[in-house]
């Protein structure tokens, strides 16, 4: 099935919007689209996660340092460390929760 992952979700005004794509044990894919204003609070979870801005800009705070994020552009959150996000414009990411795999392949092998 062919799909637009811009399109696949909407924004609410005030809201959090998320759309699991994939569920498995391996791992979660989803879309999220965060609206104007709106802070996702602080988490830490045990697995890496990977984040892809599709829409927007996102400000993404990661053992407390700003990343600051454009459409098109990624960034890796490791596993047990603080993460936290806002919306100072809306935006969509698609983030995929990474459960098995845990070699040693390192974003530098990535490029």
């Amino acid at each position: 099935m062919v799909f637009s992952l811009v399109e696949s979700i909407q924004y609410v005004p005030s809201s959090v919007v998320i759309q699991t794509i994939v569920k498995k044990l391996t791992g979660i894919v989803s879309l999220i689209a965060v609206e104007s204003g709106v802070m996702i609070s602080g988490t830490i979870i045990p697995f890496d996660t990977f984040i892809q801005i599709i829409d927007g800009n996102a400000a993404i705070f990661i053992d407390g340092q700003l990343n600051r994020l454009a459409t098109g552009q990624s960034i890796i959150i490791p596993a047990h460390t603080s993460n936290s996000m806002e919306a100072q414009v809306r935006f969509k990411m698609l983030s995929t929760v990474i459960k098995s795999g845990y070699e040693d392949i390192s974003v530098a092998d990535l490029q």
